[in-house]
């Protein structure tokens, strides 16, 4: 979520930027205009005579709500830019949060699939060692510590651990007496 209020913030700040850093010179400008109309204003009072300075005076008040009418049609404009920015930003965040959300929902959906196979796999080595352990129980001890003697060291201790203590009872004398120690001790270390 952090993420999201930060990608979102970025992508306001660099829409709204170039509108902001033009603000102030806008202000300077009609501040600049402003003190070149009143120096007019005065020059024209100084050279002209006291029946144009009511002439002047009205000139330059128009001209001071004109600049200032331009000014708020200025600032109109920006502020109608900004209000379409920000809602192509409130687009562009539902967007987005759409976009997360589907993404979470495929994770989601792949952890689950991946449990459930993973699950699976467990279930059928379970029901395949159950198997063996149903064999080896049938068969002559002798026989069937020979063939755990043949299997992998890691498998055949994890068939010994899986077995009850009477069959392993029966098959110990017969499995190599290595096999069986480290089986002994693991167990022994487990507990």
């Amino acid at each position: 979520m952090l993420r999201k209020s930060v990608i979102i913030t970025m992508v306001v700040a660099s829409i709204c930027a170039p509108v902001f850093f033009h603000l102030p010179t806008v202000f300077a400008n009609s501040a600049a205009q402003k003190d070149a109309t009143a120096k007019g204003v005065e020059s024209g009072k100084e050279s002209s005579s006291g029946s144009q300075s009511p002439i002047n005076a009205t000139r330059a008040a128009r001209e001071e709500k004109a600049l200032q009418d331009a000014r708020r049609q200025q600032l109109a404009e920006r502020e109608a830019a900004l209000a379409a920015k920000e809602q192509e930003l409130k687009k562009m965040s539902a967007k987005l949060e759409a976009q997360v959300k589907a993404l979470d929902d495929s994770r989601k959906r792949l952890d689950d699939s991946l449990k459930a196979q993973s699950d699976a796999q467990k279930k059928k080595m379970d029901e395949k060692t159950a198997k063996m352990i149903k064999l080896f129980k049938t068969l002559k001890s002798e026989q069937a510590a020979k063939m755990i003697d043949t299997l992998k060291e890691d498998v055949a201790l994890s068939l010994l651990s899986r077995m009850d203590t009477k069959t392993v009872a029966k098959l110990a004398p017969f499995i190599s007496q290595p096999r069986i120690i480290k089986w002994v001790s693991e167990n022994l270390q487990e507990k």
